[in-house]
Protein backbone atom coordinates (compact mmCIF):
# COMPACT_ATOMS: atom_id res chain seq x y z
CA UNK A 1 0.00 0.00 0.00
CA UNK A 2 2.84 2.70 0.62
CA UNK A 3 4.38 1.79 -2.97
CA UNK A 4 0.89 2.46 -4.29
CA UNK A 5 0.65 5.65 -2.07
CA UNK A 6 4.04 6.69 -3.73
CA UNK A 7 2.24 6.00 -7.09
CA UNK A 8 -0.77 8.18 -6.57
CA UNK A 9 1.40 10.49 -5.43
CA UNK A 10 3.53 10.92 -8.60
CA UNK A 11 0.87 10.87 -10.40
CA UNK A 12 -0.92 14.02 -8.85
CA UNK A 13 2.15 15.92 -8.37
CA UNK A 14 4.50 14.97 -11.06
CA UNK A 15 2.34 13.54 -14.16
CA UNK A 16 5.59 13.62 -16.88
CA UNK A 17 7.55 11.40 -13.97
CA UNK A 18 4.45 9.41 -13.34
CA UNK A 19 4.26 8.10 -16.92
CA UNK A 20 7.96 7.46 -17.41
CA UNK A 21 8.11 5.22 -14.23
CA UNK A 22 5.00 3.29 -15.61
CA UNK A 23 6.14 2.78 -18.98
CA UNK A 24 8.95 0.97 -17.41
CA UNK A 25 9.27 -2.82 -16.02
CA UNK A 26 8.03 -3.27 -12.69
CA UNK A 27 10.47 -3.94 -10.63
CA UNK A 28 11.84 -0.19 -11.50
CA UNK A 29 8.64 0.92 -10.40
CA UNK A 30 8.82 -0.19 -7.40
CA UNK A 31 12.59 1.79 -6.89
CA UNK A 32 11.57 4.93 -8.98
CA UNK A 33 8.15 5.84 -7.37
CA UNK A 34 9.35 6.22 -4.03
CA UNK A 35 12.42 8.41 -5.25
CA UNK A 36 9.68 10.49 -6.93
CA UNK A 37 7.20 10.36 -4.36
CA UNK A 38 10.15 11.89 -2.10
CA UNK A 39 10.55 14.84 -4.74
CA UNK A 40 7.14 15.34 -5.05
CA UNK A 41 7.04 16.13 -1.69
CA UNK A 42 10.26 18.19 -1.35
CA UNK A 43 9.50 20.26 -4.29
CA UNK A 44 5.95 21.32 -3.30
CA UNK A 45 7.11 22.01 0.64
CA UNK A 46 7.64 25.58 0.19
CA UNK A 47 4.51 26.08 -1.68
CA UNK A 48 2.32 24.81 1.21
CA UNK A 49 2.52 27.95 3.27
CA UNK A 50 3.01 31.54 3.22
CA UNK A 51 5.88 31.78 5.69
CA UNK A 52 9.28 30.68 4.34
CA UNK A 53 10.11 29.73 8.24
CA UNK A 54 7.39 26.99 8.23
CA UNK A 55 8.36 25.87 4.63
CA UNK A 56 12.16 25.76 6.00
CA UNK A 57 11.07 23.37 8.66
CA UNK A 58 9.22 21.29 6.01
CA UNK A 59 12.46 21.09 4.01
CA UNK A 60 14.46 20.55 7.51
CA UNK A 61 11.75 17.91 8.38
CA UNK A 62 12.91 15.89 4.95
CA UNK A 63 16.35 16.54 5.86
CA UNK A 64 16.25 14.73 9.30
CA UNK A 65 13.85 11.97 7.74
CA UNK A 66 17.29 11.30 5.50
CA UNK A 67 19.60 11.25 8.08
CA UNK A 68 18.15 9.49 10.24
CA UNK A 69 17.40 6.61 7.54
CA UNK A 70 21.58 6.57 6.88
CA UNK A 71 22.28 6.61 10.45
CA UNK A 72 20.06 3.32 10.43
CA UNK A 73 17.63 4.70 12.33
CA UNK A 74 13.86 3.13 12.20
CA UNK A 75 11.92 5.26 9.16
CA UNK A 76 9.46 8.03 10.41
CA UNK A 77 5.39 6.90 10.27
CA UNK A 78 4.86 8.46 6.59
CA UNK A 79 3.94 7.49 3.53
CA UNK A 80 6.47 8.08 1.57
CA UNK A 81 9.14 7.90 4.10
CA UNK A 82 9.46 4.34 4.84
CA UNK A 83 9.28 2.79 1.23
CA UNK A 84 11.87 5.86 0.55
CA UNK A 85 14.04 4.15 3.34
CA UNK A 86 13.91 0.63 1.38
CA UNK A 87 15.30 1.68 -1.49
CA UNK A 88 17.81 3.53 0.15
CA UNK A 89 18.86 1.36 2.08
CA UNK A 90 18.31 -1.77 -0.70
CA UNK A 91 20.47 -0.05 -2.80
CA UNK A 92 23.30 1.21 -0.33
CA UNK A 93 22.40 4.94 -1.82
CA UNK A 94 24.28 7.66 0.04
CA UNK A 95 21.73 10.11 1.50
CA UNK A 96 23.38 12.80 0.77
CA UNK A 97 23.04 12.55 -2.79
CA UNK A 98 19.50 12.80 -1.76
CA UNK A 99 19.93 15.21 0.36
CA UNK A 100 21.36 18.28 -1.97
CA UNK A 101 17.87 18.29 -3.13
CA UNK A 102 15.47 19.69 -0.12
CA UNK A 103 18.77 22.30 0.17
CA UNK A 104 18.38 23.08 -3.23
CA UNK A 105 14.55 24.34 -2.66
CA UNK A 106 15.25 26.90 -0.38
CA UNK A 107 15.42 28.65 -3.36
CA UNK A 108 11.53 28.82 -3.94
CA UNK A 109 11.28 29.67 -0.38
CA UNK A 110 13.13 32.79 -0.97
CA UNK A 111 12.50 34.00 -4.08
CA UNK A 112 15.96 35.53 -4.33
CA UNK A 113 17.15 35.84 -7.83
CA UNK A 114 20.20 33.60 -9.52
CA UNK A 115 23.35 35.20 -8.76
CA UNK A 116 24.64 34.14 -11.91
CA UNK A 117 23.85 31.68 -14.87
CA UNK A 118 26.60 29.33 -12.83
CA UNK A 119 24.03 29.41 -9.61
CA UNK A 120 21.65 28.50 -11.95
CA UNK A 121 23.54 25.87 -13.39
CA UNK A 122 24.28 23.94 -10.60
CA UNK A 123 20.57 24.51 -9.10
CA UNK A 124 19.65 22.48 -11.84
CA UNK A 125 22.33 19.83 -11.12
CA UNK A 126 21.04 19.56 -7.81
CA UNK A 127 17.76 19.46 -8.39
CA UNK A 128 17.33 17.44 -11.57
CA UNK A 129 21.28 15.33 -11.76
CA UNK A 130 21.30 13.82 -7.84
CA UNK A 131 17.96 13.08 -8.21
CA UNK A 132 18.57 10.87 -11.60
CA UNK A 133 21.72 9.83 -10.91
CA UNK A 134 20.24 8.20 -7.34
CA UNK A 135 17.47 7.06 -9.45
CA UNK A 136 20.30 5.43 -11.80
CA UNK A 137 22.20 4.08 -8.73
CA UNK A 138 19.18 2.42 -6.96
CA UNK A 139 18.43 0.21 -10.45
CA UNK A 140 21.88 -0.81 -10.95
CA UNK A 141 23.41 1.29 -12.92
CA UNK A 142 27.44 1.52 -13.06
CA UNK A 143 30.04 4.44 -11.77
CA UNK A 144 31.06 5.07 -15.62
CA UNK A 145 27.33 5.46 -16.34
CA UNK A 146 27.27 9.12 -14.28
CA UNK A 147 28.49 11.85 -16.28
CA UNK A 148 25.68 10.81 -19.12
CA UNK A 149 22.93 10.27 -16.74
CA UNK A 150 23.79 13.79 -15.42
CA UNK A 151 23.98 15.15 -18.77
CA UNK A 152 20.99 13.62 -19.67
CA UNK A 153 19.14 14.80 -16.30
CA UNK A 154 20.00 18.33 -16.89
CA UNK A 155 18.44 18.91 -20.16
CA UNK A 156 15.67 17.19 -19.09
CA UNK A 157 15.55 19.28 -16.26
CA UNK A 158 16.11 22.69 -18.06
CA UNK A 159 13.48 21.58 -20.45
CA UNK A 160 10.95 21.24 -17.63
CA UNK A 161 12.51 24.44 -15.91
CA UNK A 162 11.50 26.23 -19.51
CA UNK A 163 8.10 24.98 -19.71
CA UNK A 164 7.53 26.17 -15.73
CA UNK A 165 8.76 29.29 -16.32
CA UNK A 166 5.12 31.59 -16.53
CA UNK A 167 3.87 30.02 -13.59
CA UNK A 168 6.96 30.52 -11.46
CA UNK A 169 7.34 34.33 -12.75
CA UNK A 170 3.53 34.47 -11.62
CA UNK A 171 4.65 33.11 -8.01
CA UNK A 172 6.90 35.69 -7.97
CA UNK A 173 10.25 33.72 -8.61
CA UNK A 174 12.83 34.79 -10.65
CA UNK A 175 13.70 31.61 -12.45
CA UNK A 176 16.33 32.86 -14.95
CA UNK A 177 19.29 34.39 -14.34
CA UNK A 178 19.48 36.31 -17.92
CA UNK A 179 15.81 36.29 -19.44
CA UNK A 180 17.17 37.79 -23.17
CA UNK A 181 15.86 36.01 -26.11
CA UNK A 182 19.55 35.51 -27.01
CA UNK A 183 20.90 33.78 -23.38
CA UNK A 184 17.42 31.74 -23.05
CA UNK A 185 18.35 30.16 -26.65
CA UNK A 186 21.92 30.12 -25.46
CA UNK A 187 21.15 27.89 -22.54
CA UNK A 188 18.83 25.79 -24.72
CA UNK A 189 21.42 24.98 -27.17
CA UNK A 190 23.61 24.11 -24.18
CA UNK A 191 20.70 21.76 -23.12
CA UNK A 192 20.55 20.15 -26.05
CA UNK A 193 24.61 19.71 -26.36
CA UNK A 194 24.38 17.85 -22.89
CA UNK A 195 21.73 15.90 -24.63
CA UNK A 196 23.56 14.66 -27.27
CA UNK A 197 26.56 13.09 -25.40
CA UNK A 198 24.17 11.88 -22.76
CA UNK A 199 22.22 9.85 -25.64
CA UNK A 200 25.68 8.49 -26.89
CA UNK A 201 26.33 7.27 -23.51
CA UNK A 202 23.49 6.24 -22.22
CA UNK A 203 21.89 3.72 -24.71
CA UNK A 204 19.66 1.58 -22.34
CA UNK A 205 19.76 -0.42 -19.42
CA UNK A 206 18.99 0.99 -15.95
CA UNK A 207 20.91 4.70 -16.53
CA UNK A 208 18.19 4.83 -19.68
CA UNK A 209 15.24 3.90 -17.57
CA UNK A 210 16.53 6.84 -14.50
CA UNK A 211 16.55 9.66 -17.32
CA UNK A 212 13.10 8.03 -19.00
CA UNK A 213 11.37 11.11 -17.80
CA UNK A 214 12.93 13.17 -19.93
CA UNK A 215 11.89 11.70 -23.04
CA UNK A 216 10.25 14.92 -24.41
CA UNK A 217 13.59 17.05 -23.79
CA UNK A 218 14.58 17.10 -27.57
CA UNK A 219 11.67 18.93 -28.62
CA UNK A 220 11.09 21.22 -26.05
CA UNK A 221 14.72 22.99 -26.00
CA UNK A 222 14.81 22.58 -30.09
CA UNK A 223 11.63 24.83 -29.84
CA UNK A 224 13.33 27.05 -27.27
CA UNK A 225 16.33 27.37 -29.38
CA UNK A 226 14.40 28.67 -32.41
CA UNK A 227 12.35 30.90 -30.38
CA UNK A 228 13.12 31.81 -27.42
CA UNK A 229 9.99 34.25 -26.88
CA UNK A 230 8.07 30.86 -26.38
CA UNK A 231 9.63 29.88 -22.97
CA UNK A 232 8.08 33.25 -21.00
CA UNK A 233 4.56 32.78 -23.28
CA UNK A 234 3.93 29.67 -22.15
CA UNK A 235 4.13 27.76 -25.46
CA UNK A 236 6.60 24.39 -25.18
CA UNK A 237 3.74 22.03 -23.97
CA UNK A 238 2.76 19.68 -26.74
CA UNK A 239 -0.38 17.88 -26.92
CA UNK A 240 -1.24 14.97 -24.37
CA UNK A 241 -1.36 12.85 -27.53
CA UNK A 242 2.13 13.48 -28.97
CA UNK A 243 3.63 13.47 -25.69
CA UNK A 244 2.00 10.13 -24.79
CA UNK A 245 2.82 8.90 -28.77
CA UNK A 246 6.59 9.73 -28.10
CA UNK A 247 6.89 7.96 -24.37
CA UNK A 248 4.98 4.79 -26.22
CA UNK A 249 8.12 4.77 -29.17
CA UNK A 250 11.33 5.32 -27.01
CA UNK A 251 9.61 2.75 -24.36
CA UNK A 252 9.02 0.36 -26.93
CA UNK A 253 12.78 0.62 -27.88
CA UNK A 254 14.07 0.65 -24.11
CA UNK A 255 15.59 4.03 -24.48
CA UNK A 256 14.50 7.56 -23.57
Amino acid sequence: MTLQACAELVERGDPVRFLAAMSCPPPAREVLFPLYAFNVEVSRAPYLTQEPMIAEMRLQWWRDALEEIGAGKPPRAHEVAQPLSEVIRSAGLSVALLDSVPVARRWDVWAEPFEDEAAFRDHLERVAGDLAWASALALGARPEDEAGVRDGAWAAGLARWFEAVPEMEARGLKPLADGRPEAVAGLAREGLERLARARRAVRGGPAALALRHGWETGPVLQAAAREPARVGAGQLVRSEFRRKLALSVVAARGRW
